[in-house]
């Protein structure tokens, strides 16, 4: 679903930080889209009702697997 469309679960995703999202802060308006496997952290949220999305991870970085195919989808979102 969303920028994770068609990607397989789970996949190798690079992080350069410690930063997380504090799942217990989040509103109601945003769901836990994406998880670390290693220490089960928030890496992912989307609205429920809206077409936002976001990742705390690199999709860009060569080190990421299918990181060029979530940025697709993104872009694909982007022009529906």
């Amino acid at each position: 679903k969303g920028v994770f469309r068609g990607l397989p679960s789970p996949f190798l995703a690079t992080r350069y930080h410690s930063l997380v999202i504090d799942e217990s802060s989040l509103p109601d308006e945003l769901a836990v889209s994406a998880r670390s496997g290693d220490d089960n952290l928030v890496m992912g949220v989307r609205h429920k009702s809206l077409p936002m999305e976001g990742v705390q991870f690199h999709p860009e970085s060569i080190l990421s697997e299918h990181g060029h195919a979530l940025l697709r989808n993104f872009l694909d979102q982007c022009t529906d």
